[in-house]
């Protein structure tokens, strides 16, 4: 439906009963098979170093602005400097059987004005890639900030990461465009993708994660029954 101003002019839609909803809070966040716990040096930094360094060649760094880090002073010093921060906020992503730090996600660009948030610094070790652990702490970010009240949630990547591309996509972000130049990182240059989900997807996105994570989508061996990207399909019509 067009609006139109008093000039005859095309304008956005009225949202009179628009609030601002709060920041993010600092508490964990838990699912079936993880939980986001705000960082903490004690309880996560070892558990973190230890999973990354399983990432022989460091792939994990490559369009990272930051990293690899070849010792655990340098990624304890690293982390250091985050924890407290409300912008970005970050989450240890805790394996809930093992009890142990696999990966780092975090809620940056914070603008509640806007109704907006970021979903970022997604670091998964090896142990945590391609699982459904990961899978599931995206969905806890998602389910938290459209349940806050958010409007809009971000995922931006260095154009040239294939893989994070891929991921947006079957999580069921949606494309918007490429910045040029939007940054300088590591000496190069960098592109960045640009993704989103709105409030007004989130119920069939919802109903798409909750559906895939139940324990019937997987068989015996672990397997999923129904990928992720067919039941967003599904969902959309």
């Amino acid at each position: 439906m067009e609006h139109l101003n008093t000039l005859g002019q095309p304008v956005g839609e009225p949202m009179p009963d628009w609030t601002p909803p709060p920041p993010p809070s600092r508490s964990a966040l838990a699912g079936r098979h993880v939980r986001l716990e705000p960082i903490e040096i004690a309880r996560h930094a070892e558990s973190l170093f230890a999973a990354n360094t399983l990432d022989r060649d460091n792939a994990m760094w490559t369009y990272m602005p930051y990293g690899p880090f070849a010792h655990y002073a340098d990624y304890r010093d690293w982390l250091t400097a985050y924890v407290g921060n409300d912008d970005p906020l970050f989450f240890a992503i805790v394996d809930a059987k093992s009890h142990e730090a696999l990966g780092l996600a975090a809620y940056l660009r914070v603008d509640p004005e806007a109704g907006s948030i970021e979903v970022g610094h997604l670091a998964f070790s090896p142990r945590l890639q391609k699982s459904t652990l990961a899978t599931e702490a995206v969905y806890l970010l998602l389910k938290e900030a459209f349940e806050l009240g958010y409007r809009r949630v971000e995922w931006k990547c260095n154009a040239l990461n294939a893989p994070s591309r891929h991921s947006a996509e079957r999580l069921g972000f949606t494309f918007e465009g490429v910045f040029r130049q939007h940054r300088v990182d590591k000496g190069r240059n960098r592109d960045t993708a640009w993704y989103s989900a709105l409030d007004g997807e989130w119920p069939a996105l919802r109903h798409a994660y909750e559906a895939w994570l139940d324990s019937a989508n997987f068989d015996d061996e672990g397997q999923q029954r129904q990928s992720l990207a067919s039941m967003i399909a599904a969902s959309r019509g």
